[in-house]
């Protein structure tokens, strides 16, 4: 958990031992992950333990079960025959971690808010000079949760129906995008508070500090309506895509030039060649060609959860949007690349 802090203490994770169940927190003073297991205890207690080495040394054990006990000032890990014994850090330097309480509770299918991050969370920045951009949305929309990213280039919307909030909040992806590793897919409650969010199942929990920023108000980028039209097959398409990319680079456009039989996508590399393949396909609209970022449109593709992708678009120099056939709760703006 500690890779973003220069405090050692934070390299390691507490593990308490207490009741049959073991729990296991990691912290780097942003994001907080605690979860449980089941186990044999033969004497209760707490220590600190070096996360990453631990890790790498019960993966390396044979299969089967693993003991795990303190003694004078050691841990020693045994499995089916090797044996480890690393030191163990100072409990009490470890931070003092309270569960975050208050705010908005919603009680939602984990999973599904987990394919619903991973969706729009193609659409949030790494740059962290930007920290509002590292983030997802969380927002009313009516009877649905709103989810929303964007990193000034593409933007991701999605609406996850039936799950009714308040006001919104700023959560950085990179936590999120750790939730079905860390903390699990099944029944979730989300707590929304002023300074932090968590993630609760019986597995686990995971608390971040929000973002204290102003989204920018995206709703006004999507336009009322497209004249240009287009339906594709979606794995045809993201495999087109695929083989363009053999020969762009991430600074090289693919071309997408639509008319009535479909699509013709084509990457021209000076120093290198080009690629081009024709794509059937459903198009209403004027013929013309618009061309987007190599990748950023494979991200797109891939996060529409149909077997049909639609593109519609209205001018080259204008942003296009991509959304399935059969349902448009989930959107993905994308800028143009001028040619």
């Amino acid at each position: 958990m500690g890779t973003r802090s220069p405090l050692p203490i934070l390299q390691g994770v507490l593990c308490e031992v207490a009741g049959g169940k073991l729990t296991v927190t990691g912290t780097d003073n942003e994001v907080t992950v605690r979860t449980y297991l089941d186990v044999e205890v033969t004497e209760e207690g707490r220590t600190v333990i070096p996360a990453k080495l631990t890790a790498d040394a019960v993966r390396k054990l044979p299969v089967g079960a693993v003991s795990l006990a303190s003694v004078d000032g050691h841990i020693e890990i045994t499995g089916n025959g090797p044996q480890f014994k690393l030191r163990e850090m100072q409990v009490d330097d470890f931070p003092k971690i309270a569960d975050a309480s208050g705010g908005e509770e919603i009680s939602l299918d984990g999973g599904s808010l987990i394919r619903a991050l991973a969706q729009v969370g193609v659409a949030a920045s790494t740059d962290d000079a930007r920290p509002t951009l590292t983030g997802v949305l969380f927002e009313a929309n009516g009877e649905n949760l709103r989810l929303v990213a964007t990193d000034s280039y593409r933007l991701a919307v999605k609406d996850v129906p039936g799950i009714a909030t308040e006001g919104s909040r700023l959560v950085p992806y990179r936590a999120l995008k750790e939730l079905g590793r860390t903390v699990g897919m099944g029944p979730m409650k989300v707590m929304l508070g002023e300074r932090e969010a968590s993630f609760v199942t019986d597995q686990g929990r995971l608390t971040v500090r929000i973002i204290d920023s102003t989204f920018p108000n995206v709703q006004q980028l999507f336009p009322d309506a497209h004249s240009n039209r287009l339906t594709v097959a979606k794995d045809a398409f993201l495999e087109a895509v695929d083989r363009a990319a053999l020969v762009a680079e991430d600074h090289i456009p693919v071309r997408l030039a639509m008319h009535g039989g479909g699509v013709e996508l084509s990457v021209i590399r000076q120093e290198v060649g080009e690629a081009t393949e024709l794509l059937e396909g459903d198009y209403t609209g004027d013929d013309m060609t618009i061309a987007f970022n190599t990748r950023y449109l494979r991200d797109g593709i891939t996060a529409v959860d149909d077997d049909h992708v639609v593109i519609e678009t209205s001018d080259p120099l204008k942003p296009g949007l991509l959304l399935g056939a059969s349902s448009d709760d989930f959107r993905y703006l994308l800028m143009p690349v001028r040619l």
